[in-house]
């Protein structure tokens, strides 16, 4: 299984068909997340995207779509509310329980945070919550109807602008949401809650956050998202409250599994989707990015190729010292080891050998300075160069290693 985002739909609580994506990580999967936007958004916001790409990263698969007549789903926004958007949460879990496994964790954005908040009871899979610029009372989202309200309560409908794009709102719909006591939902779910939250959400206001954390039991965790707006709409604080939500919802799940005793073990590296150059990195229980700077178009999310590559010979550097001074029951300090790579032209290689100048052209050059605390041991003076030199990535890179390559073909499983 690679790292990938795959198009899915369900049955709604109306039966119309409700749009998704199911971003599945590489390797193993810990857990399913079910992500729920805000209210007349889509699956596809840039906090969305960034969340689910996090927690891919983190071994989580993470279900985001469309609430009913929203983004690509189908269906009458008129005719739902924020009970039918609860009805379509139970639905989507339905949708992972039936084909994967049910959602460990819920996170919501905005009204699909109190929606997430009011499911999360019912669902006994889920461990852990996490909202977003969240409001503790349902009816908080009439103050986006403005002049129109009136209209609404008059003549059971209008025609509201929100987010620039026009939608009907029905009395129904002011009605079930001041029916709606979220504090009580809150403070009965009996989950992990962490609540993300803006001091400088002008949508909704902070004193919101104070609530949920108020209503809610422990364990409960608040983050601030300093300076971001209500959408999340900087790629920055998109991927800072993606950081933590992925960071935090670890320790509510089962721990990664480590490598297996194969003879072989395989390094798996997936394309996620983002930006040009990012992919998840996945060996053993460890996951990570790859990425390049973004002076040459990266996202800068993670180490480039010759990164890694020098993070290979400087650990295999600092354990092959820490190993032979082990055996030789040296005490030797804190070992460090700076590796930089470059890539020069072989004739102003002054360590390289006379058949290496004699190619010409480019090769690369790692330069390797090892720090160590405090004095070297007597029995090792003369011999840290030496063992150095027999770390086995050094004589890797050193040797003509022979890279076989196979091509395997992978059956399309959506765009």
């Amino acid at each position: 299984m690679t790292s990938t985002s795959i198009k899915a739909q369900f049955k709604g609580h109306s039966g119309a068909s409700l749009a998704a994506r199911l971003d599945i990580p590489a390797g193993s999967v810990r857990a399913y997340a079910l992500f729920a936007h805000c209210f007349t958004c889509s699956k596809d916001i840039l906090a969305a995207k960034r969340i689910s790409a996090e927690l891919s990263r983190a071994g989580i698969a993470v279900l985001r779509f469309d609430f009913t007549g929203l983004g690509a789903s189908e269906g009458e926004f008129a005719s739902t509310n924020f009970s039918s958007n609860i009805a379509d949460l139970q639905s989507a879990v339905g949708y992972l329980r039936d084909n994967y496994e049910a959602p460990s964790i819920l996170i919501g954005h905005s009204l699909g945070g109190a929606a997430v908040l009011a499911a999360a009871g019912d669902v006994p899979e889920v461990k852990a919550v996490a909202t977003i610029g969240a409001p503790a009372d349902v009816a908080h989202v009439i103050h986006n109807f403005g002049s129109k309200l009136d209209e609404v309560e008059e003549s059971g409908e209008a025609l509201v602008q929100l987010g620039g794009r026009p939608f009907t709102i029905r009395k129904q719909f002011l009605d079930d949401v001041r029916d709606t006591v979220l504090a009580d939902r809150i403070s009965s779910m009996r989950k992990a809650l962490l609540v993300l939250h803006s001091p400088v959400d002008q949508t909704v206001g902070i004193e919101n956050a104070g609530a949920i954390f108020g209503a809610a039991k422990h364990p409960k965790s608040f983050v601030s998202l300093d300076n971001a707006d209500h959408l999340v709409t900087r790629a920055d604080d998109a991927a800072f409250a993606a950081s933590i939500i992925a960071s935090w919802a670890s320790r509510y799940l089962r721990a990664d599994k480590p490598q297996g005793d194969e003879a072989v073990e395989a390094v798996r590296v997936s394309e996620t989707g983002e930006g040009k150059f990012q992919n998840t990195v996945h060996a053993g229980r460890h996951r990570l990015f790859a990425d390049e700077p973004s002076s040459v178009g990266g996202l800068d999310s993670g180490p480039s190729p010759y990164d890694y590559l020098s993070v290979a010979l400087a650990a295999c550097t600092s354990m092959t010292l820490r190993m032979y001074a082990n055996f030789k029951k040296a005490d030797l300090g804190r070992i460090t080891v700076d590796v930089s790579h470059a890539k020069i032209h072989a004739t102003d290689c002054a360590e390289c050998t006379d058949d290496d100048q004699a190619k010409g052209g480019k090769i690369d050059r790692f330069e390797r300075t090892i720090m160590i605390e405090g004095a070297v041991p007597e029995p090792l003076q003369d011999k840290i160069e030496e063992i150095a030199d027999k770390c086995p990535v050094h004589r890797t890179l050193e040797s003509s290693a022979k890279v076989v390559t196979k091509v395997a073909n992978v059956s399309a499983s959506g765009g």
